[in-house]
């Protein structure tokens, strides 16, 4: 069971909750590409409290199983904002920070947020209890990999469209969040998706097997844009930090930067993350 029994029975859309979503493709007049309407398949009951509803579900896209989590407000009706965020390398999509973000976003501005985990991360792994060095070592093999970077933005396509079929979400505008990791693979998603407005990256520099493309995409990236560095990032060479920073074709950005190592993000930054996405999302 993943949240206390019988209190999706207190929340008016319980029925889409278990509602699975046809598989059909679809072309949304806002996206670059057409995008199949996965199946979702719900996973256990949902957790409610102080406001937040957490449900945890399963997406199918193409050959792969995508778990993904969705926070919305309690008693959630009509279109409002999304923000997707992008766990960063050895985590997964309910680690300590993506929670607190998911949980302040819903419950300050009444967003939708959801997360979903990456390949070889959270509930994608078939050995949960591997070590970080493991885990970082599969991500570095997956980074590698030919087409990695095109199946996460479908992935990402895939939970976006899902999540906008549910009448607690809608259509309304479309925010991302990933810092490390989840720029790596979100900043390509936000190239190609012109329905994400604003975006909030970081942590991460034009290196790495993905450098080449992550220039290119950051050429195509337009929407207003938080970029988060730390001064002292022990895994990052500063000058490459800028040079991505310097790549993003956007006029509309800003560089934030605090002493410190790749973890120490502060817990202001993160505050002014949240409303400098509620700013640009309307709310």
């Amino acid at each position: 069971m993943y949240g206390p029994r019988g209190l999706s029975k207190e929340y008016k859309g319980a029925d889409s909750l278990r509602r699975g979503i046809t598989g059909v493709v679809v072309h949304d007049a806002d996206s670059n590409h057409p995008v199949t309407l996965s199946v979702v398949r719900w996973v256990g009951d949902p957790l409610v409290g102080e406001g937040v509803v957490e449900r945890r579900f399963d997406l199918d896209v193409e050959t792969r199983a995508v778990p993904g989590i969705l926070w919305t407000p309690t008693d959630a009706v009509g279109p409002r904002p999304i923000v997707l965020i992008g766990h960063g390398a050895t985590r997964h999509k309910r680690v300590d920070h993506v929670l607190a973000l998911a949980r302040q976003l819903v419950r300050r501005h009444q967003f939708a947020v959801a997360a979903i985990d990456c390949p070889g991360h959270g509930d994608r792994r078939a050995d949960r209890k591997a070590d970080d060095i493991q885990v970082f070592a599969d991500f570095l093999a997956e980074w590698t990999r030919p087409g990695s970077v095109d199946d996460m933005i479908a992935e990402w396509a895939a939970t976006l469209e899902a999540v906008r079929s549910l009448e607690e979400v809608g259509d309304g505008p479309v925010g991302y969040w990933g810092l490390s990791m989840g720029t790596i693979y979100g900043l390509p998603f936000a190239a190609t998706e012109p329905r994400v407005q604003v975006a909030v990256f970081g942590l991460m520099g034009l290196v790495g097997p993905t450098r080449e493309r992550l220039a290119t995409d950051a050429a195509r990236v337009n929407c207003p844009v938080l970029f988060i560095q730390q001064w002292d990032d022990q895994l990052l060479p500063r000058a490459e930090v800028l040079e991505l920073f310097d790549a993003l074709a956007t006029v509309d950005k800003r560089l934030h930067a605090h002493p410190g190592d790749h973890a120490a993000v502060p817990i202001e930054e993160v505050e002014f993350s949240i409303n400098f996405l509620a700013r640009h999302l309307g709310n």
